[in-house]
């Protein structure tokens, strides 16, 4: 057809033009088309003004999205003036000085050759872009109709060019110019502290179990933050709570506010400032409540190579268990886990100190015991200064204040490339001090090792005087290429009798209680891959904790291997075992998983588990699979339970899990038959509120980072791996995003309904710590179809004229005869017709139109 043949000759003569451009930069002679060749019957009403010259734009102001080295430059497009170069003048420095760098552009007087119009760049826009000190100082300004704007001559090799079909100005500049980037990590001129809004997270647990002989109980946890977004500054407030019920008795019912508080980050310095009610997270003192104020390096706004250790929590469910992890009364990890091993990773990696881990199986019964969490030894890069400083009043589980006001403070110096100088201390008047110093070195092949002395000094009463102790810590870490095996942490500390921590300290003056003083603790993590391809690995977990008093010692254990190996045809076939012990408050639990995987097709497993614990032995036949491209799960579970002197049981487990994009949900339902039968919910998620849109969305980390997506009001656009759907309003919420990193989010073209399209469908984002971030796709929704324009006395618009909606949207151009085709548009839509720079016409779409007519629409002044 012709106006196809018009369409192929037409994008042809666009890229001659632009490759003959790309030679001839930076100044361009215009281009003149032969439009003999092409097939159109009126030659003459042919306007291809804007073609004539490789990124030629009209003078004035455009809406576009500032793209860096193909990286977005900040959250939303930026409006960009175009000048005309002759009209710039010089800005003088600021000691009234016009410097050598600062020229006024002015046009050629050869023939037609001309420079382009320049597009101006404000200060805004530089400060994001990253560059260095010296970069900066080389940046000079020229002033465009009274505004300032950039000269990068001096910074060889810079490139702007734009590309309004796409809405996009590209700058491409040589990395030598900008700080440190890689692919995970942005500098913090290019941090996003978000928009301000509301938000309310939530994570419920819901159960139902019925015992065989007994009465059934029912039972509602909860957890979650609120608070509102101002800027730079995040208020939260978190809550937990829980309703228990059993038949024939009273309801208990439990809530409690954990704390409130707000905080910014700091990126110039590295670090966060926190006020309100807060807990000490310490490299070298034990944790506790206080409230007051802290302000602290932040290693996650450091590239992702110089960032510390994140803590993970492994162990063993029996059945569907429900794991709650929380430190000192606050809950930092709520879920359910299906029956076998587990590992929980997806901790804040600002997590320090003894953790808390309760599971409980479904029969009810509860497993019990504490991790400390490992980290690297105290090292800090030569000439770099890492701290923590906090003051205030310690507060109570119940956030009563107690106790005197203190002031703590502690830092790392990096003295050299192998030693590391640390210390810190605890301050309170005459009623608590503490005082720590410590040295850490970089022993190169053998690891790098810490060791610090703690001396606390408390004033409990006139009865108990003056307690006065020491404590001595030493941690190891070390990675082993040639034997592929990993020390992640090891330690050993050692406290005399009457050394105490501050919450030591306040549960003696105030609650008479000198119990769970520790003496020494042991702890290591290992890792090792066993032979060449590193199908087997070995992973071992200890702690070991004594005490003063008549407490019992708590003790730690886990020991795991996992192979795979292929049979025939069978590839990825699994066989795993699992040994841990748990010693807590004068209670054993002891474990023996086994477990055999072999995958039946694309992600369907089948297996076969043995599970050992009080003396009873398990075995289980199950399957599990991923429904939905992964967002759904589930598995299920059969077998017989045998041994410890009772009569043999047979046992039914299922569990089932949907990622959506209004909540997280999880299901489980477990019957043993003589025993019980339980039913299980879990419902995670949350609702952000802000000026630009409004969402329900999945779970996350209560108050986290999160990113507010919008597609520009158009209802069911998939988003992030289809793991969000936009809502009616056309808003989403992606959850899993992560604070200081660079995350990119993108639309699921496979997914996309036939009706919409994307015109760009990937965004990039580097927020700071619990920011809403926001992101707008261009997205169209709409038919697709021919149509023919004419204007008001017959003839046709000219072969090349834009067609635009309401929005600004490019969505057609007029090919031969005034025909046109047209994606993305609606009835009784109104659009604009333009030619030689500007709108000339429109026309408005009826409201009965349809995909497969070819309408002709009267084009109207």
């Amino acid at each position: 057809m012709a106006y196809y043949k018009s369409f192929v000759i037409l994008s042809r003569y666009c890229l001659a033009t632009l490759s003959l451009s790309a030679l001839l930069m930076p100044t361009v002679a215009a281009v003149d088309f032969n439009t003999d060749v092409l097939d159109a019957s009126d030659r003459k009403n042919i306007n291809l003004s804007r073609f004539s010259q490789a990124g030629y734009v009209m003078p004035g102001e455009y809406q576009l999205q500032v793209m860096l080295n193909e990286q977005p430059l900040g959250p939303s497009s930026f409006p960009v003036t175009f000048f005309e170069p002759a009209t710039g003048s010089i800005i003088p420095d600021k000691d009234g000085v016009t410097t050598g760098n600062n020229k006024v552009i002015k046009e050629s007087d050869s023939g037609d050759t001309k420079r382009l119009p320049q597009a101006c760049l404000t200060r805004d826009v530089v400060n994001l872009m990253g560059l260095t000190e010296d970069s900066l100082s080389k940046v000079a300004w020229v002033l465009f109709g009274g505004t300032e704007c950039a000269d990068f001559s001096q910074l060889p090799g810079v490139e702007i060019k734009p590309d309004l079909a796409a809405g996009i100005l590209r700058i491409n500049m040589p990395q030598a110019w900008l700080e440190y980037t890689d692919a995970t990590w942005l500098p913090p001129s290019r941090w996003d502290e978000g928009i301000s809004g509301a938000l309310l997270d939530y994570n419920v647990n819901a159960s139902v179990n019925q015992p065989h002989e007994g009465e059934q109980t029912r039972n509602i946890s909860f957890n979650g933050s609120t608070g509102a977004n101002l800027g730079p500054w995040r208020l939260r407030a978190d809550y937990q709570g829980n309703m228990n019920h059993t038949e024939g008795e009273e309801t208990d019912n439990q809530f409690n506010w954990n704390r409130f508080y707000m905080y910014r980050a700091i990126p110039g310095w590295k670090s966060r400032l926190t006020f309100g009610e807060n807990y000490i997270n310490s490299d070298i003192f034990s944790a506790w409540n206080y409230t007051g104020m802290s302000l602290e390096s932040d290693d996650r706004m450091l590239p992702p190579n110089l960032r510390g250790y994140a803590p993970q929590v492994s162990g063993v469910a029996d059945t569907n268990a429900r794991v709650v992890i929380s430190q000192q009364g606050r809950i930092l990890y709520d879920a359910t886990v299906p029956a076998g091993p587990f590992n929980i990773q997806d901790l804040d990696s600002s997590v320090r100190g003894r953790l808390d881990v309760e599971v409980i199986e479904q029969n009810g019964q509860k497993k019990t015991f504490q991790v400390d969490t490992a980290y690297v030894p105290y090292l800090t890069r030569p000439g770099q200064v890492r701290y923590k400083l906090a003051s205030g009043k310690s507060r109570t589980h119940e956030r009563e204040l107690e106790g005197p006001v203190f002031v703590s403070g502690e830092a790392s110096w990096g003295i050299t490339n192998l030693w590391s100088l640390y210390g810190g201390s605890i301050l309170s008047g005459n009623d608590y001090n503490a005082v720590a110093l410590g040295v850490g070195r970089d022993m190169s092949l053998f690891g790098t090792m810490s060791v610090d002395l703690t001396q606390s000094v408390a004033l409990i009463d006139d009865e108990h005087g003056t307690k006065r102790g020491k404590s001595l810590r030493l941690s190891y870490s070390k990675r082993f290429d040639e034997q592929n095996a990993d020390i992640t942490f090891a330690g050993y500390r050692f406290s005399e009798e009457n050394y105490m921590t501050m919450q030591q300290y306040l549960d003696a003056r105030y609650r008479d209680d000198f119990s769970g003083r520790e003496k020494e603790l042991y702890t290591a993590t290992l890792n090792k891959n066993l032979g060449e391809d590193g199908r087997t690995s070995v992973g071992l977990q200890l702690s070991h904790q004594t005490y003063w008093d008549d407490t019992d010692e708590s003790n730690y254990y886990t020991f795991s291997v996992n192979h795979y190996m292929d049979i025939g045809d069978f590839r990825g076939v699994s066989l795993s075992f699992s040994a841990s012990r748990s010693q807590y408050y004068d209670e054993d639990n002891d474990s023996v998983y086994f477990r055999l995987s072999v995958p039946t097709g694309s992600s369907g497993t089948a297996s076969y588990s043995l599970n050992t614990t009080d003396d009873r032995l398990s075995q289980t036949v199950g399957y599990s699979d991923t429904l939905n491209g992964g967002l759904d799960s589930y598995s299920i579970n059969a077998g017989v339970e045998t041994g410890g002197g009772e009569s043999a049981e047979g046992q039914f487990s299922g569990y089932y899990s949907h990622n959506g994009s209004r909540a997280t949900v999880s299901s489980n339902v477990a019957v043993v038959g003589g025993e019980y039968s339980s039913l299980g919910v879990n419902i995670s998620g949350g609702a952000t509120l802000t000026t630009q849109g409004v969402a329900l969305h999945s779970g996350g980390i209560n108050g986290g980072t999160r990113l507010l997506v919008d597609t520009d009001g158009i209802a069911g656009v998939p988003v992030d791996g289809g793991r969000v759907y936009t809502n009616r309003w056309g808003t989403g919420v992606v959850t899993d995003v992560s604070s200081y990193y660079r995350n990119s989010t993108s639309i699921d073209l496979n997914k996309l309904p036939d009706d919409i399209e994307a015109t760009s469908s990937v965004v990039e984002s580097v927020l700071t710590e619990g920011a809403i971030g926001y992101r707008k796709f261009a997205v169209l929704k709409g038919t697709k179809l021919f149509a023919v324009m004419k204007l008001k006395d017959g003839t046709v618009p000219p072969f090349g004229a834009s067609v635009t909606n309401e929005k600004g949207t490019e969505v057609g151009m007029i090919s031969d005869d005034g025909l046109a085709w047209l994606s993305g548009v609606a009835p009784d839509e109104q659009l604009k017709v333009s030619w030689n720079g500007k709108m000339q016409c429109s026309v408005i779409l009826p409201t009965g139109m349809k995909p497969e007519q070819q309408l002709l629409l009267p084009c109207q002044i």
